[in-house]
């Protein structure tokens, strides 16, 4: 019977069935600090097995900077909603200058967060289903963090993973130079400074090349470029032309 249903052409489902559009690529353009926040949550381990906290850290596209972080017990939409909240107000964002851009964690499609982003004139962006790609910014600063020999295996409790986090996010902020920035500081970036700073690097390299010039063969060097864009996957050109 089944091979004359195959025959046929009939062997297959014929029963409506329910489908889905495919998700939208994300493509959010930034030139300048203030304009798209990339935010996500990871788990920190507890003191005993089962125990977790989690992590959660907003930071801005184009200078790295994390704006905001929070260490809690557990993920709730509430607590993402005083999360954000807090961290916009701390940057002084104007209503339809930001734009938010997360995964589809059930915090970050909570009713509570996507009422406050309303509220606040802030564009909500989601990842893709099962695309880590589509927030690379929020997975490669969770890869600073883990990859750093002072992170522990384990946190004592919820305060020393607070004490921890206070200390390493103060450091990739105002210490760390990153190399996506032009080896300058996510502060520095954020906050204007990188100018000053790359025209002191040319000054010192000037003169360490008048000083010797066979030690840069004879080609006179200059401090690495500073960011004038970013993005989270590189839209068309026609809507780069349209963000700029």
């Amino acid at each position: 019977m089944y091979r004359i249903l195959r025959a046929a052409g009939e062997s297959h489902e014929r029963r409506r069935q329910a489908t889905h559009p495919a998700k939208v690529k994300p493509e959010l353009v930034a030139h300048a600090p203030g304009q798209i926040y990339s935010w996500d949550i990871t788990k920190l381990r507890g003191p005993q097995r089962g125990v977790w906290y989690d992590l959660s850290v907003m930071l801005d596209i184009f200078s790295r900077y994390v704006v905001g972080w929070m260490v809690s017990p557990a993920e709730t939409g509430e607590l993402a909603k005083e999360f954000i909240e807090a961290a916009i107000a701390a940057q002084g964002i104007d209503r339809h200058q930001l734009a938010i851009h997360a995964d589809r964690g059930t915090s970050m499609t909570s009713k509570a967060v996507a009422q406050l982003l309303v509220d606040l004139g802030v564009a909500r962006s989601h990842s893709r289903p099962h695309v880590s790609n589509d927030n690379p910014y929020s997975e490669a600063n969770f890869k600073t963090l883990k990859y750093c020999p002072a992170f522990p295996g384990r946190f004592g409790s919820i305060a020393d993973a607070r004490s921890f986090c206070a200390v390493f996010f103060d450091h990739y902020n105002h210490v760390h130079r990153h190399a996506g920035i032009g080896l300058h500081t996510p502060a520095s970036v954020h906050h204007g400074t990188a100018g000053e700073i790359r025209a002191q690097r040319q000054v010192t390299l000037d003169a360490a090349y008048a000083a010797n010039p066979a030690r840069f063969r004879h080609q006179p060097p200059t401090p690495p470029k500073l960011p004038t864009v970013a993005w989270i996957n590189e839209p068309s050109p026609e809507a780069l032309i349209k963000s700029a």
